[in-house]
């Protein structure tokens, strides 16, 4: 199916991958055992698309609490172990970019190397690679939701950020993508979404909400046709 649109990045954790969920449920029970009760829904509700960083930054400002440095090596060894094992593709994935016929590539916060961990055990690597992105890799304090990793993405094909179209799960991703000049597809269909998660993604600046891969492609169609009103 081809489109208007020169190029499409795709987030990975909760657009890709299901790890979202992952990353909530070990994250809710490390706050809460360091005195921030909190639940694995709200954690996806209020940080998804955040590092874990600056997720403690964030808490430490809120709650001046203040928040043991090693909890961030402590996450990061309890979900690597957590994601090889469980980590599952979203549905449709393979389906959808084979009815997409334009250059694609995947824009994350997450690392390099959890990246090739994750894609490589549900299959998904060989459909991307070698233009699997991370914002890590740009040096420090370059995540979304700064525009920084979506920009980068955009120089190695040679495409204006005009002609991006965006998958994205988070608000903090939306955003990222909007700063970038790009326009943006909310996807809602892996395990962490919740009940107002569409209208969140729309409010953020995503054009139109899915929560099925199969979707995708008409969709993309379908906004290549219209320039959008933001």
């Amino acid at each position: 199916m081809s489109t208007g649109f020169d190029l499409i990045i795709f987030d990975c954790d909760g657009v890709l991958v299901d790890s979202e969920i992952i990353a909530a449920d070990v994250e809710s029970k490390l706050l809460t055992e360091a005195g921030y009760p909190i639940g694995a829904e709200e954690m996806g509700e209020r940080f998804a698309g955040m590092t874990w960083r600056n997720i403690l930054l964030q808490i430490e400002r809120e709650a001046s609490i203040p928040l043991s440095a090693t909890l961030l090596d402590k996450s990061e060894k309890i979900l690597d172990v957590r994601l090889a094992n469980e980590v599952k593709a979203i549905p449709g994935i393979p389906l959808a970019l084979s009815r997409l016929d334009m250059p694609r590539c995947i824009c994350s916060n997450s690392s390099s190397e959890r990246l090739d961990m994750m894609l490589g055990k549900v299959g998904l690597k060989q459909l991307f690679a070698p233009h699997i992105y991370s914002a890590k890799d740009l040096g420090p304090d370059r995540a979304k939701p700064k525009p920084d990793i979506f920009l980068y993405g955009a120089e190695q094909f040679d495409m204006p950020p005009s002609q991006v179209i965006v998958v994205e799960d988070s608000v903090h991703g939306v955003h990222a993508a909007r700063a970038a000049g790009m326009r943006v597809i909310g996807f809602t269909g892996a395990s962490h979404t919740y009940p107002s998660h569409a209208d969140r993604l729309t409010d953020a600046g995503a054009e139109t909400v899915i929560a099925r891969m199969a979707d995708l492609p008409g969709v993309v169609a379908a906004l290549a046709e219209w320039d959008g009103v933001f």
